[in-house]
């Protein structure tokens, strides 16, 4: 064993290069790694961040900062699948107390170590080796990308590796309707698809990671900045696979919002050739861009997007999985990422109800990862939101009600938008409403499936339907940015599509024959009812088709799926 040990090494992940213009990389990471997240905490203690509701939930701010500092204390190391765990971590805990450890499978085998402190990080780098490439000129970066070689199985060659990875992808949905076929009613069946689909905390903690390994390239040029996720990451809403959107902060560097002294010392400053605060922030993108480019170790197919409406970096975090997307100056969206977390935290049906609709949707095509005139799933949330909004009593109020109940903590102005609202959740009035998921899942298709989409708008913000303000088939008004438009891009097209989805859905949960327990034995497949009977595939395509069915109760292929179901189930009892 003891030899096993002799030759193992750690060595820096990075990515060999001409270009020498970050000499200074090395020095501004030893500066920031743990120094960083100072300002993030600064801002959650403004937040109150510490406190926790009456029900014990953790504010937003909290959460963020929590998982900021787990993040700092942390590295990804590149492992074989057969490595052994017991050897793995005693030769890493002779850097200090390990807190935490999960490995996963990415374009290889991954483990994520935190250390109980950030010493333990800085002693495992400086012990690190910088692999040598005898055909190219590297940079010596140190990343807290790290790769571990030779240190040993210790299994026999027929034995299978022990490591237990965590997932990060979900189920196939022919995996997850059969899996929901054995649910005993549909409330269990949307809370299983909800906790099958809902990010992990591993998960979780893995994005938080690779944000603050880009911090780390950042802060050559930004000592005192932040990267944080936000978006589905976030909100309470992403599913496992979902991108990973990162903001650049620059708010917390110290001095940035002081005002400027009558005497004293104050930093010489120039952005060259900037006229506005768009072309200040492509700037700082194109060159935060090129870094990652040229210095982030397994970041690839970077593409600096700097003309679009929010500009932005996007590449692929192959270590992690991620498809990354890096903005900066976006703060509406955080506070749009703070208040989905928000309803989310209300009540548990919100989230339920939302990760369901999202994987019909995507079962329908209703919702794509290809840009285009699809639903979004932000615009599919708002819808969700809306929805319950609209029930007698409300499950969740509006945004004026939740900007009503705002302390002068929470006052939030951007660029002229009021984002105000309340961050105490236990300022919020619980609603009475007791309707069970299946009942809310029903409702929401009827909702939809008579709504006058060519007349009336979705607006979260007063909680009720209001005139269209623009010719488009769907609008729903930005909660925060109230001239825009959230779903411009969806044509009339996609919008009688799921119509007609939710009309046939609606009718198909209202039968006896799919929404009713299906006996099955011990091995056999089980045949599908309820939640699952929605997600498979209803045939629903083209508009002319739609109106064809508006008026009938079901379709004809609908009949069929029921007439089959039937006789499956006479010839099991015969």
């Amino acid at each position: 064993m003891a030899s096993s040990f002799a030759v193992c090494g750690l060595h820096l992940r990075g990515r060999g290069s001409l270009v020498k213009c970050l000499q200074k990389v090395e020095t501004s990471l030893h500066r920031s790694i743990g120094t960083n997240v100072v300002a993030a905490q600064t801002e959650a203690t403004r937040k109150d961040e510490d406190e926790k509701e009456k029900d014990g939930h953790k504010s937003l701010y909290a959460l963020q900062a929590e998982r900021q500092e787990q993040a700092e204390r942390s590295v990804l190391i590149s492992c074989h699948s057969r490595t052994n765990e017991k050897k793995f971590l005693k030769y890493l805990s002779r850097h200090g107390e390990i807190k935490k450890h999960f490995f996963y499978e990415s374009y290889g085998t991954y483990a994520v170590v935190e250390f109980a402190n950030q010493e333990s990080v800085a002693s495992l780098l400086e012990g690190a080796a910088i692999p040598s490439i005898s055909h190219e000129c590297t940079v010596p970066f140190k990343s807290r990308l790290l790769s571990l070689s030779n240190l040993g199985s210790g299994d026999s060659p027929n034995q299978k590796s022990g490591l237990q990875c965590q997932p990060q992808t979900t189920v196939p949905i022919n995996e997850l309707i059969q899996r929901l076929s054995r649910e005993e009613s549909i409330d269990q069946q949307i809370t299983f698809l909800t906790e099958a689909y809902q990010l992990t905390e591993e998960n979780s903690r893995l994005r938080f990671l690779v944000c603050s390994l880009l911090k780390d390239i950042a802060a050559a040029y930004f000592p005192e900045c932040i990267i944080k996720p936000f978006g589905s990451s976030v909100n309470g809403f992403g599913k496992l696979g979902c991108d990973l959107d990162m903001f650049l902060d620059l708010d917390g560097i110290s001095g940035r919002n002081v005002k400027m002294p009558k005497s004293g010392l104050s930093l010489e400053y120039q952005m060259k050739r900037a006229n506005s605060e768009r072309s200040v922030t492509q700037s700082i993108l194109s060159v935060i861009g090129e870094c990652v480019d040229q210095f982030g170790p397994g970041c690839v197919g970077v593409q600096k997007i700097l003309n679009a409406r929010c500009p932005l970096v996007r590449f692929a975090h192959q270590p992690s999985g991620f498809q990354c997307d890096l903005t900066a100056n976006n703060r509406v969206a955080m506070k749009s990422t703070e208040l989905l977390y928000l309803y989310g935290e209300l009540d548990p049906r919100v989230r339920c109800l939302v990760f369901t609709v999202r994987c019909w949707a995507r079962a329908h095509g209703v919702t794509s990862s290809i840009p285009g005139a699809w639903i979004t799933n932000f615009s599919l949330t708002v819808m969700v939101l809306f929805f319950l909004q609209r029930r007698s009593p409300p499950i969740i109020p509006t945004l004026d009600q939740l900007r009503d109940l705002a302390g002068p903590a929470d006052k939030s102005v951007i660029e002229g938008n009021d984002c105000t609202f309340v961050s105490d959740l236990s300022k919020i009035q619980l609603s009475s409403n007791t309707e069970t998921l299946e009942r809310l899942l029903c409702e929401f298709f009827e909702f939809y499936a008579t709504f006058t989409f060519s007349r009336r708008s979705i607006n979260i913000r007063k909680g009720k339907e209001q005139n269209k303000p623009e010719v488009a088939p769907l609008h729903i008004q930005n909660p925060f940015e109230t001239s825009l438009n959230v779903s411009k891009n969806v044509n009339a097209t996609q919008l009688d599509r799921f119509v007609a989805l939710c009309q046939e859905s609606a009718w198909l949960l209202q039968q006896s024959e799919t929404n009713t327990p299906k006996g099955h034995r011990e091995g056999n497949t089980p045949t599908p009812w309820g939640l699952a009977t929605i997600l498979l595939p209803l045939h629903v395509a083209g508009v002319k088709i739609s109106k064809k069915r508006r008026r009938e109760p079901a379709s004809d292929r609908i009949k069929g799926l029921l007439e089959s179901l039937k006789n499956k189930n006479q010839q099991k009892v015969s």
